[in-house]
């Protein structure tokens, strides 16, 4: 509805009620219903989900129209992004966040910081998901506060020119409430437990779960070593669980990412259940590491295949290897088992951000699935100046240029800073995410911790200077100076946590005899200029 369709429901409503209640106004009613959109999670889920499934038709038409998000770890960096990118891009459109396991159990577990290995608790995850569109939201009633605010000072002018504008604006506005990937680990137990969580996710406001095919009790983080899967059945099993729970809070276009950590996982916790021969089973212990054996001792685990006596190599842990270089059929294997069976998007975590290396496996699954889409990890975790470098020294070494002036094992140093290699590999971590949209099916792209690196970047900086020589000096000059020349809306953080909001209901409630923050005597007003 628009603003004066608003005003008038909300006129219709008060109408009967005069009487009793005659201090109600039916404009500062339609302020608040506008400011207070999404009632619940599950208003924001079928929202957002829309806006996914939307966006991942125009990828289809067109790669050029990939998706990108930055990671979270509080529901204050979450509102600061999707207003940064409103001030700088006018829109959010494709833009969304990610909520990292790895930052929550970093961040925000009670047991202080922990690996990513699922320990942390895990109704954290959700109550970070509530708490980002909680901080969304809020940025909206910002916002739009502001706009009734310069509404109602150009009716106070007389100025009914830019009192349409204005409204205009306000029936055409866009809001920070974005579709967030969650991450919901390996599940966090079985599918029962996945299912349970997955509810948990959705009824915050999740449209999109990103899942992994570790072992829910062995997890480890896609970029370490050490890590487990588990055969294509149980990983089945937690993709319908979660696409079960959608179903049932009537989210039915809501969206699963499967996760691959196969490439670098040479460890399984379990011999698959298999049938008959070529079977998902089957096929997933081909990959097993076996000796042939003619005697059978004692405590040895046996499969049969084609005729002959196997033995899986089993280590102390009481785990089986994987033979050495299956890592990509494997994942080749479970991206398209995946998506045969519910999921939507993919995950495969690399150990390296190469287009070539990502695309031949895509290419292969295309094969199979013409439509197959990732999400891809732009991960930290990569020495991304010294992974292109040397993907440039590689090239350049193929066409026969001259690289005798460069180290290939020294290309991080700062000395090759300003050289022609270190010009082009720069160039191409510049137009990765575009290049890779392209040729290797990424959908989407996200940077898991940025905020993680930016806070112990930024915090290290402003040490060095306030408590060094610059004093006072070093916050002013290089946090609070910088915020007013580039126009952070945080430097009126008064404003940002809600106190113009709190005055306008204040108004709303007591009229003339509101006591309200922003008067002549606020600070803030210093900012004005």
């Amino acid at each position: 509805m628009t603003y004066q369709q608003t005003i008038a429901e909300a006129g219709q409503t008060i109408a009967p009620n005069q009487t009793s209640w005659s201090g109600i106004d039916a404009e500062s009613v339609a302020r608040m219903r506008l400011q207070n959109r999404f009632k619940t999670g599950l208003d924001i889920a079928k929202y957002t989900a829309k806006i996914m499934r939307a966006d991942m038709a125009a990828y289809d038409a067109d790669p050029a129209q990939y998706t990108q998000s930055l990671g979270c770890w509080h529901g204050f960096i979450g509102q600061q992004k999707l207003i940064s990118i409103k001030k700088h891009f006018g829109t959010t459109k494709r833009r969304y966040l990610y909520l990292s396991g790895w930052m929550v159990a970093a961040l925000r577990s009670e047991f202080g910081p922990l690996p990513d290995q699922s320990m942390h608790e895990k109704t954290s995850v959700p109550a970070l998901i509530e708490e980002l569109y909680t901080f969304l939201r809020q940025a909206d009633a910002r916002e739009l506060g502001m706009m009734f605010r310069d509404l109602d000072a150009a009716r106070d002018a007389g100025d009914e020119v830019k009192a349409k504008q204005i409204q205009t604006a306000i029936d055409n506005y866009e809001t920070h409430v974005v579709p967030i990937v969650a991450d919901i680990d390996a599940g966090f137990g079985n599918a029962e437990a996945t299912y349970l969580l997955a509810k948990k996710f959705i009824e915050a406001g999740a449209c999109c779960i990103q899942i992994e095919n570790q072992v829910s009790d062995e997890k480890q983080c896609g970029h370490q070593d050490g890590k487990v899967t588990v055969p294509h059945e149980d990983f089945i099993a937690k993709i319908r669980a979660v696409r079960y729970a959608f179903m049932e809070l009537g989210v039915d276009d809501g969206i699963i990412v499967a996760r691959t950590d196969s490439l670098g996982a040479g460890l399984t916790k379990q011999i698959a259940f298999t049938r008959v021969a070529g079977d998902i089973g089957d096929q997933y212990n081909s990959f097993l590491d076996c000796d042939e054996v003619t005697e059978v001792g004692h405590g040895d685990v046996l499969i049969s295949r084609g005729g002959k006596l196997l033995k899986p190599k089993r280590l102390p842990s009481n785990l089986y290897q994987f033979r050495p270089g299956t890592g990509e059929d494997r994942c080749v294997l479970d991206c398209i088992t995946s998506l045969q069976n519910g999921a939507d998007l993919l995950w495969i975590e690399t150990e390296k951000p190469h287009i070539g290396q990502i695309g031949g496996m895509v290419s292969r699954i295309r094969e199979v699935i013409p439509n197959a889409k990732l999400v891809y990890n732009n991960s930290p975790s990569f020495n991304w100046t010294l992974n292109f470098r040397q993907q440039v020294f590689d090239a350049w070494s193929a066409e026969g240029k001259d690289v005798s002036a460069y180290d290939r094992a020294r290309l991080m140093s700062v000395d090759y800073d300003g050289s022609e290699l270190a010009a082009e590999a720069d160039e191409r971590i510049r137009t990765f995410q575009k290049d890779a949209a392209r040729e290797a099916g990424i959908f989407h792209h996200l940077i898991t911790l940025p905020t993680y690196h930016t806070a112990a970047l930024s915090t290290d900086n402003l040490a060095k200077e306030y408590f060094g020589d610059a004093g006072m000096l070093g916050y002013v000059k290089n946090v609070q100076r910088q915020e007013i020349r580039q126009g952070i809306a945080c430097v009126k953080h008064q404003n940002m946590a809600g106190s113009d909001i709190g005055d306008d209901h204040k108004e709303y409630f007591a009229g003339e005899a509101a006591l309200k923050a922003g008067g002549k005597d606020n600070t803030m007003n210093q900012f004005a200029a």
